[in-house]
C-alpha cells in the first residue's frame, strides 16, 4: 500500500534515532528476539514518517469507537452493543478511505473497511484467536493530515480477560491518552490504574465524559468533579478539563455540547504544540525500551556461559517445574477467585436480610413518631409530600450508616481474600528469581493485597420519585378528599409503605454496590497476578531455550561468546544513555 510506505510531507526526520532503533531490530533478530526486532523496526517506520499515536483508553461500553467515528468524520470502526474492540485499531490519514491487517508471523494484506468486524469484533474475532498483530484504517480526515493516528483500544472490564490484557500490551506504544469516561460511575478502578500506568509514560492526557446526553446536568458535574479529584490525585498533577460530550449525538449530525469543538480543538492544538516532541519522545522511549530488554538477554547469555554445567543442569530443572507449575496456577486462579467473590456475595445477601429485618421495624416506630408531631394539612397532597419526605429522610438515616459498615466489611473480607491469591503469585515471583530468571525488573517485587477494594463507592439514594409524588389522578383525587376529612391513617398507611420500599430498594443498591466493588477488585486483581504469571513465563521459556544452546558450545566458542556479549553490553548502555540526554 504506498500510502502506508510514504512519509508524511510534514514529517521530521530523527536520523540518529532511526540509526540505533535499526541496530537495536539487528541485534534482536540476532538473539532470535523476534518480537524485540519487529517492533523496532515498526517504531522507526512510524516516526520516520512524522505518526503519533494518540490512544482512546477506557472502560467497557464508554462509546470509544463511536468517539473516534465522530472525530474522524466517518463510522467505520464497528461499534454494537456487545465487545466490539478486541485488537487495537490504528486510524491514520490516507488520501482514500482503506485498511490493511498483518496477521501474526504473515505479511500485510489489504481488507474492505467494510469487512472490519471480521478481525476485531467479539463475535467474529474472540479474544483475537485469528492472531491480528496489527490493524490499520486509513481516511481522508483534516484532523489527521498532520501526522496524529487515533488508536481505538479494547475496553477494559469486560467478561473477556484477553481484551484488557491486548490494551495494557498496547501501553509501550501509547504516545498521548485520550481518557474516556462515564458518568454513572465515572471511573472504575481498572481504568484507574491503565490512566495511572500511561501517565507514567506520556505527560498529554485528553478527558473526555462521553454520552453526556444520556445524563443529568448534575449527574455530568458530580461525575467530572469526582473525576477530576481523583485523577489528580492518582497522576499528581492537576486535571482541569474534562470535556463532556455525546459523540453519537455528533456522528448522527444532531447538535452536540459546546465541549465538541473545545475538544477537537485541544487535539488539534496537541498537533501543533506537541507533535514533532511525541514523535521524538516516542523514538527515545523505544530505544530505552529495547535496548533494556536486549540488555537482559546480554547478562543472562553471560551468566548462562559462565555457570558450571551442572548448576545449568539444576536450574534448568528448577526452571522447568517452575513452568509446569505456572500453568496449574493459571487455570485455578479464575476459578479460585470466582468462588470466592460468590462467597462475599452471599455474605452480604445475608447481612442485607438482617439488616431490613431490624431496620423495618425500628424505621416504622420513628415514622409514626415523627408523624405525631407532623401538623395535619386540609391540602391532602401536599401532607402527602410531608409524610413522604419524612420516610425518605428515616430511610437515609438508617441506610449511610449501614452503607459505610458494608463497605468496611467489605474491605476487611477482600483483603483477606487478595492477601489469599497474591500469595500464589508471590511465591511463583521468588520461584523465578531463585531460579536465576532475569527481565523481571519491570515486575513487581511483589504482588500487594493491602490496599483493598480499589473501587469507590458509587451508591446514590433512590428517593422512588414517581411513588413519593403519584402522577395518578385517581390518588390525586383521594388525597384531596383524605385531606378534607382530615382522615391520616391513610396517609400514614402509604407513607409506613412508602418508607418499607425505601428501605428495601435502597439496600439492594447498598448490596449491589458492594458486591460490584468486590466483582470490579476481582478483575483487577486476577488481571494483575495473570500478567505478571504470563510475563515471567515467557521469560522463563526464553531463558531455557538459550541455556540449551550455550551448554551444547564448547571452551572457545564460550571465550568468543563471553567478548561479544561485554562488546554487546557496552553498545547497549551507550544507546540507553544517548537516548536519554536527547
Amino acid at each position: 500500500m504506498s500510502q502506508a510506505a510514504e512519509n508524511h510531507p510534514g514529517a521530521p526526520h530523527w536520523s540518529g534515532s532511526e540509526t540505533a532503533l535499526s541496530r537495536l531490530a539487528e541485534l534482536a533478530q540476532g538473539f532470535g528476539a523476534q518480537q524485540i526486532s519487529s517492533s523496532a523496526l515498526s517504531l522507526a517506520e512510524r516516526t520516520s514518517a512524522g505518526l503519533f499515536y494518540v490512544a482512546c483508553i477506557g472502560q467497557f461500553k464508554r462509546g470509544k469507537s463511536t468517539l473516534l467515528n465522530a472525530l474522524i468524520g466517518n463510522a467505520v470502526l464497528p461499534t454494537g452493543v456487545t465487545p466490539v474492540t478486541t485488537v487495537p485499531s490504528i486510524v491514520r490519514y490516507g488520501d482514500v478511505l482503506s485498511a490493511r491487517v498483518l496477521m501474526d508471523g504473515s505479511e500485510w494484506t489489504e481488507i474492505s473497511p467494510d469487512a472490519l468486524d471480521e478481525y476485531v469484533s467479539e463475535a467474529k474475532n474472540p479474544e483475537n484467536k485469528k492472531g491480528v498483530a496489527a490493524l490499520e484504517v486509513f481516511v481522508p480526515s483534516d484532523l489527521l493530515k498532520t501526522g496524529m493516528c487515533l488508536v481505538d483500544t479494547p475496553g477494559l472490564g469486560s467478561v473477556f480477560a484477553g481484551n484488557t490484557v491486548a490494551t495494557h500490551a498496547f501501553v509501550p506504544q501509547i504516545d498521548a491518552a485520550l481518557v474516556v469516561i462515564g458518568a454513572d460511575p465515572p471511573l472504575s478502578g481498572e481504568e484507574l490504574e491503565l490512566v495511572e500506568k500511561v501517565g507514567r509514560q506520556v505527560g498529554e492526557l485528553l478527558f473526555v465524559l462521553n454520552k453526556a446526553d444520556k445524563a443529568s446536568s448534575n449527574e455530568r458535574q458530580a461525575a467530572t468533579e469526582f473525576a477530576r479529584n481523583v485523577l489528580t490525585k492518582r497522576l499528581r498533577r492537576e486535571i482541569t478539563t474534562v470535556f463532556q460530550v455525546s459523540a453519537l449525538q455528533r456522528l448522527e449530525g444532531r447538535e452536540g455540547e459546546a465541549d465538541w469543538k473545545l475538544l477537537v480543538q485541544a487535539l488539534e492544538d496537541l498537533v501543533r504544540n506537541s507533535g514533532r516532541s511525541l514523535v521524538r519522545e516516542a523514538m527515545e522511549r523505544g530505544i530505552r525500551s529495547a535496548s533494556q530488554q536486549l540488555l537482559e538477554i546480554v547478562i543472562q547469555e553471560r551468566e548462562i556461559l559462565l555457570r558450571p554445567i551442572l548448576e545449568s543442569e539444576r536450574r534448568l530443572a528448577e526452571l522447568r517445574e517452575t513452568l509446569s507449575e505456572t500453568k496449574g496456577a493459571l487455570r485455578d486462579l479464575s476459578a479460585l477467585l470466582g468462588a470466592e467473590q460468590q462467597r462475599l456475595s452471599a455474605t452480604f445477601a445475608q447481612m442485607r436480610e438482617l439488616f431490613l429485618k431490624r431496620a423495618i421495624p425500628e424505621a416504622a416506630q420513628e415514622l409514626r413518631k415523627g408523624l405525631s408531631f407532623l401538623a395535619s394539612s386540609r391540602n391532602g397532597p401536599a401532607y402527602r409530600r410531608k409524610v413522604n419526605h419524612l420516610a425518605q429522610q428515616i430511610a437515609r438515616g438508617f441506610l449511610t450508616p449501614w452503607l459505610a459498615e458494608e463497605g468496611k466489611h467489605a474491605e476487611e473480607e477482600f483483603h483477606k481474600t487478595a492477601k489469599r491469591f497474591t500469595e500464589l503469585g508471590n511465591a511463583f515471583l521468588r520461584r523465578l528469581r531463585e531460579a536465576g530468571v532475569h527481565g523481571l525488573n519491570d515486575l513487581p517485587e511483589e504482588l500487594r493485597a493491602d490496599e483493598g477494594l480499589e473501587t469507590r463507592s458509587q451508591f446514590h439514594f433512590h428517593v422512588i420519585e414517581r411513588v413519593a409524588a403519584p402522577a395518578s389522578p385517581f390518588l390525586f383525587v383521594r388525597d384531596l378528599i383524605a385531606g378534607a376529612f382530615g382522615l391520616r391513617d391513610s396517609f400514614m398507611r402509604s407513607g409506613q409503605e412508602f418508607l418499607e420500599q425505601l428501605l428495601e430498594v435502597n439496600s439492594a443498591r447498598v448490596e449491589s454496590d458492594v458486591v460490584e466493588r468486590v466483582a470490579e477488585s476481582r478483575r483487577s486483581l486476577e488481571v494483575a497476578i495473570k500478567g505478571t504469571l504470563r510475563e515471567a513465563s515467557a521469560i522463563a521459556e526464553q531463558a531455557l531455550v538459550r541455556a540449551r544452546e550455550a551448554q551444547s558450545s564448547g571452551a572457545p566458542a564460550v571465550e568468543a561468546a563471553l567478548v561479544r556479549l561485554d562488546a554487546l553490553d557496552r553498545e547497549l548502555r551507550g544507546l540507553m544513555a544517548g537516548a536519554t540526554q536527547r
